[in-house]
């Protein structure tokens, strides 16, 4: 949306030469809805006939503010062009394509369901769903189009199950005094990055993805998922937790990514199989705070 002098809003060039909108860089936001029955649909914007890309379709987005961060700038833009409320999206990821000096920043959400989105700027001539199928044969904004086939593949969310009595076995702090308090330790330390997010994760989903958390207990530490705590679902294994984490991954939510964190080799082999990913716990230990 084209705002006041001196708050991003402008054109410049990147160090590969490039002219860009953004003099800050810019955000956008890939949004997406998987119906059970029709498949994944995909929201964009049809830009105005003023602007560059003339009544081409592109994803909602724009130049950043000073200072301002891409989630922040791509909830704002979106907010700016079009009725649907932002608030309302699960975000999943964040992408980051980097061209030197600028750089476009892509946050990965969906929506529940698909409500009717008008425009809510000049910029924006029409909003609407489209199966996914059919993106590619829309006339697409040259930006978008170069970046579609790899951002057609980035509509997911990334599920992170942690084996717990792994990832606590793997710290020499005096876990196996007090195996359940170590666990609850291990959850309220896991909590934040629903919100903070992970990066460098082994499948490359996105550069920072805001994972839904699963830590899986048991034995002793299966009163541990008596307690809720905000961002992680504490399941308490029946039996045994390498089961009951290949029964998750086994199967599979909608758009669900599963990364199983365990340096257990027998389970590895068996989530592999399953159609999972797989971490090691310093990996996990290094995304906390």
């Amino acid at each position: 949306m084209v705002g006041s002098m001196g708050d991003g809003d402008g054109w410049t060039r990147c160090t590969q030469g490039h002219q860009h909108w953004g003099k800050h860089g810019a955000a956008g936001m890939l949004i997406f809805h998987r119906d059970p029955a029709g498949g994944a649909h995909l929201l964009l914007q049809q830009r105005n006939w003023w602007c560059s890309g003339a009544l081409s379709w592109c994803m909602f987005g724009g130049g950043r503010r000073p200072g301002e961060e891409p989630l922040a700038a791509a909830f704002r833009e979106t907010a700016e062009e079009c009725t649907l409320d932002p608030r309302r999206l699960r975000v999943h990821g964040l992408l980051t394509d980097d061209h030197g000096g600028w750089s476009y920043s892509t946050v990965v959400a969906s929506a529940d369901h698909m409500p009717k989105v008008k425009p809510a700027s000049l910029e924006t001539r029409r909003a609407a769903w489209f199966p996914l199928e059919k993106v590619e044969g829309l006339r697409l904004f040259q930006p978008f189009a170069v970046a579609w086939p790899k951002l057609a593949g980035m509509l997911s969310r990334l599920v992170l199950v942690v084996d717990a009595a792994n990832v606590v076995g793997s710290r020499a702090d005096g876990w196996w005094r007090d195996r359940a308090g170590a666990t609850a330790r291990l959850r309220d330390e896991l909590a934040p990055l629903a919100e903070k997010g992970v990066t460098g994760h082994p499948e490359g989903l996105h550069d920072t993805s805001y994972p839904e958390i699963v830590m899986v207990v048991e034995g002793a530490a299966r009163p541990v998922a008596d307690t809720a705590v905000e961002g992680v679902r504490t399941v308490a294994a029946p039996g045994s937790g390498d089961d009951a984490i290949v029964d998750l991954v086994s199967h599979p939510e909608p758009d669900a990514t599963y990364l199983v964190v365990t340096a257990d080799r027998e389970l590895r082999a068996r989530v592999t199989a399953a159609g999972g990913y797989c971490a090691g716990p310093g990996w996990l230990l290094s995304q906390i705070p």
